[in-house]
């Protein structure tokens, strides 16, 4: 039995853990079809999800069809939880991308289409709620082509639609196929040029390759809630999506894609596997990229092994839950980091680099009463273990500053707070992230208390400069590596990382390296904690000589306006600093493409139905960041 996992993505209420619900009810995974209405998913199995009626964290459920294991997992659809599509799109063998056959092509729908083209990840798309009043497909297939793809072809039609007796019949593979297979395909268009045409069997081979290859996208109809035209979809999704190729390797290679708390602080880490084999018992060593560009190790044995849908070891190509793993994260990798950080057709899913800008809204938190100030941080650390992009740390004030994507994330991490640790919190209004980075060159020393006024018995020297965009922070040696005792030196680097979240502005410092130039010790006096407490002081004064420079981030956008709205939109987003990079029109809607601050971006978006009658389509992808002008 092969298995494949499949990642159900889409926008807000487009149908995806419906669609998740009837495929697990459909195969017998599940007794009841359980309702988002009613709170009873599968997959949304957290209260507040239940109580909101959206997916906050992506989830993983498992039946068998003709000998395939598919392991579905259901991803969030609003913008605020990318990080969580993000895991998951690394672990994925392909993706079934859900539009609503109501709502059509959304601003969410054309992000994470960008996305799953990029990656030449297997795509299904599935026009779900062809039961519901207003449903349409022709029209809707026109928009898919205009703003998804052109690679497309509808492999259905639709009978009654917009009526509870709406019903799908599969299409012949026949000419209409051929003639979109031909836009991708060399072969098929050589037979429709030269002759003879393609056969049925030509017409499959050519989109199971085309399909796998991710360049061509085949379009389903049906209603989750009715389970029309999901059968056929299944039969697709198991014929035309490939598993994901092993390299034949024995050592165990895997990702974690998403880490659960349970009672009593124990953690469950979901880990996909590309090769080799994990078992109970086993100890294995997880490799973790740090926010610095560090790498680190994390051990620990395997204490319990759930294989999603499955029993036995943990083999290639399938998931499983495991417990007894202190400490592991989402994102720690098990075996050798990947070969490449490029997307590329064909590489094993742990191969693809992130492709979702990290969140720029920094905000703090507080606790409503004193006394629960201590308990708050460490549920925000564990949380930030959940979810690492959200980068929990102290500030000088008491409070905890966290990075997100929006204002529902932090409702839902109050919400979080309040019913699964009993902790009121107060939030901040979101600001943009700001971040420093050095100018120059910078040097300081500071000696042992008879040299100096500091009270630490310690010796250290330390230069700031400037080092790739990028790269984040570098932490080098001038100094023999024996000169100290190596808990003396894990101290000034694991120091210097920290304290260069707040640089001279207030803001994050990035792409500097740090090197150690001088040090000494005085045995017995000098201990870890002197390192510790002598090294900001140290680094502080060489980045005042080094001085730095405020970068704030900034946004490529792309706009979709009716053609009467091209004048008010592009003086609105003059007026909030945009600059312009193309503007292209056709027979019935302007596309303005350009750079903004991130800052103004949310200003942006939601001015934008108000000028163009609601019709305006946004999307926007962090582009870099721009240094701030002196004041």
């Amino acid at each position: 039995m092969h298995t494949l996992n499949i990642g159900i993505l889409a926008h807000v209420d487009a149908g995806k853990t419906s669609l998740t619900e009837r495929l697990l009810f459909d195969h017998g995974a599940i007794d009841q079809l359980g309702s988002v209405d009613t709170g009873d998913t599968r997959t949304d199995d957290g209260a507040i999800e239940r109580q909101r009626g959206i997916t906050i964290r992506s989830a993983v459920a498992s039946f068998t069809v003709d000998g395939t294991r598919v392991n579905l997992i259901d991803t969030p659809g609003h913008s605020d939880f990318i990080a969580e599509v993000e895991r998951a799109l690394e672990v994925l063998d392909g993706a079934v991308l859900v539009l609503s056959a109501v709502e059509g092509v959304q601003a969410q729908t054309r992000v994470l289409m960008r996305t799953l083209r990029r990656l030449r990840l297997p795509t299904l798309i599935f026009v779900n709620k062809v039961d519901r009043a207003g449903a349409r497909t022709e029209g809707l297939l026109d928009d898919i082509r205009r703003k998804l793809t052109p690679h497309v072809a509808p492999l259905g039609t639709v009978r009654d639609i917009g009526t509870p007796d709406a019903r799908v019949t599969p299409l012949p593979y026949g000419d209409p196929l051929a003639e979109s297979l031909a836009d991708v395909d060399p072969g098929i268009l050589a037979a429709l040029v030269d002759g003879p045409a393609p056969a049925p069997g030509d017409l499959h081979r050519a989109l199971a390759a085309r399909t796998a290859d991710g360049s061509f996208h085949p379009v389903h109809f049906g209603s989750a809630l009715g389970g029309q035209g999901v059968a056929h979809l299944v039969e697709d999704m198991v014929r035309l999506i490939p598993p994901a190729p092993t390299t034949g390797a024995t050592a165990p290679r895997g990702t974690v894609f998403a880490v659960r708390p349970g009672p009593g602080g124990e953690r469950t880490a979901y880990l996909r596997l590309y090769d080799g084999e994990v078992t109970e018992r086993q100890r294995l060593t997880f490799l973790r990229r740090e926010a610095d560009g560090r790498t680190a190790e994390v051990c620990g044995r395997v204490t319990r092994l759930d294989v999603i849908g499955g029993d036995g070891p943990l083999t290639a190509g399938n998931i499983a839950a495991l417990t007894g793993l202190a400490g592991i994260r989402v994102g720690d990798r098990l075996g050798d980091p990947p070969r490449s950080n490029r997307a590329r057709a064909g590489a094993p899913p742990s191969d693809r680099a992130p492709h979702f800008a990290p969140p720029t809204l920094e905000t703090e938190v507080a606790a409503r009463h004193p006394g629960q100030a201590a308990p708050l941080r460490a549920a925000l650390l564990a949380l930030a273990d959940q979810d690492p992009l959200i980068h929990a740390r102290p500030t000088a004030t008491g409070t905890t500053a966290l990075l997100l994507y929006g204002e529902v994330q932090m409702e839902v991490l109050a919400a979080t707070l309040a019913q699964d640790f009993g902790i009121e919190a107060d939030f901040e209004p979101g600001r943009v992230r700001l971040l420093e980075r050095p100018r120059g060159v910078g040097e300081a020393c500071e000696e042992y208390p008879w040299h100096d006024r500091t009270r630490y018995w310690a010796r250290i020297g330390l230069r700031v400069a400037p080092a790739e965009r990028g790269s984040g922070g570098v932490f080098t040696y001038e100094t023999e590596l024996g000169a100290l005792p190596r808990a003396f030196h894990q101290a000034i680097e694991e120091t210097v990382h920290a304290s260069m979240a707040t640089g001279l502005c207030g803001a994050a410092v990035t792409d500097y390296r740090v090197t150690l130039i001088r040090s000494g010790f005085v045995a017995p006096l000098s201990t870890a904690a002197d390192f510790r407490g002598l090294t900001p002081i140290v680094l502080r004064r060489a980045l005042e000589r080094a001085r730095t420079r405020l970068y704030e981030p900034y946004h490529a956008f792309e706009t979709e306006v009716p053609l009467d709205a091209l004048a008010p939109v592009s003086a609105r987003l003059s007026s909030l600093g945009a600059e312009f990079t193309g503007t292209t029109g056709g027979s019935t809607a302007w596309v303005i493409t350009g750079e903004l601050p991130a800052r103004r971006v949310r200003e942006a978006e939601l001015g934008l139905p108000g000028l163009t009658h609601g019709e305006g389509v946004w999307w926007s992808s962090r582009s870099g960041d721009r240094e701030l002008p002196s004041r």
